[in-house]
């Protein structure tokens, strides 16, 4: 089976424009295959973050590649990426941040022919009201705003959904819901999720595979139940002791 996802020795320099060098991103590779749900875990400064803006074309990369579904995307600019993001598509941490505050949240950015059937339905899988497509972001909790990001990400059919700790905001109940909404719609439509988390029991029940890094490189990865269970990588072992 070919890779959805691949990258290969991604790298991000963050310079101050005189000496001073910093590699948040050092040399990471990695493949997510169709249908699969692999998780990228570390402590916050680890590099996971900027690894999924260089993917999504929200932050240049230094070096290295980025392909999705074999298209070369890399150097993509705006312009190019509207047809990419038919395929891919993210949901972030802040619910707000996916969506803009002067307009409702119904709506999903497809053409207005298909979107109102399109969104009503995705919206009452994601266990919200029909009048809510209707409301503002500031209008809805938290995990009503969530529930309406992933519905309008997923409005458009991508193959790749991009979680940048998307549940970490919300409490523990809404959180086992969002995650049982993003299982059954997998199930329906083979999507794959790229899950940025620090939530280790979350992405035990989750994942397939688990991505480890720390101070930007990647240092351990495998099957969730291998990496969490058997860990090789001292910092691996860090990790889930703290949690523990």
């Amino acid at each position: 089976m070919e890779p959805l996802l691949q990258i290969s020795h991604l790298t991000k320099i963050f310079s101050d424009g005189k000496e001073d060098e910093y590699k948040a991103v050092d040399d990471v590779s990695f493949e997510l295959f169709p249908g699969e749900k692999l998780a990228i875990i570390g402590e916050s400064g680890s590099g996971k973050t900027t690894v999924v803006n260089m993917i999504t074309r929200l932050l240049d990369s230094t070096d290295g590649k980025i392909l999705l579904d074999g298209e070369d995307i890399t150097h993509y600019k705006r312009n190019k990426m509207k047809n990419i993001y038919r395929k891919m598509q993210m949901v972030f941490q802040t619910p707000t941040e996916s969506f803009d505050p002067r307009c409702r949240l119904g709506n999903a950015g497809i053409p207005k022919k298909e979107a109102m059937e399109i969104v009503k339905e995705l919206f009452k899988q994601c266990g919200l009201p029909e009048d809510f497509m209707k409301r503002y972001p500031h209008e809805v909790s938290g995990g009503q705003c969530q529930r309406a990001a992933i519905a309008r990400a997923i409005a458009i059919k991508p193959r790749l959904l991009i979680l940048d700790e998307a549940t970490s905001a919300l409490d523990v109940t809404v959180q086992a819901e969002i995650l049982q909404l993003l299982d059954n719609l997998q199930e329906e439509r083979q999507m794959s999720y790229l899950f940025i988390c620090h939530d280790i029991a979350l992405v035990q029940n989750f994942c397939d595979r688990v991505l480890v890094m720390y101070q930007g490189k990647i240092v351990e990865q495998g099957k969730t139940e291998e990496v969490l269970h058997f860990p090789k990588h001292e910092y691996t072992r860090m990790l889930l002791d703290s949690v523990l």
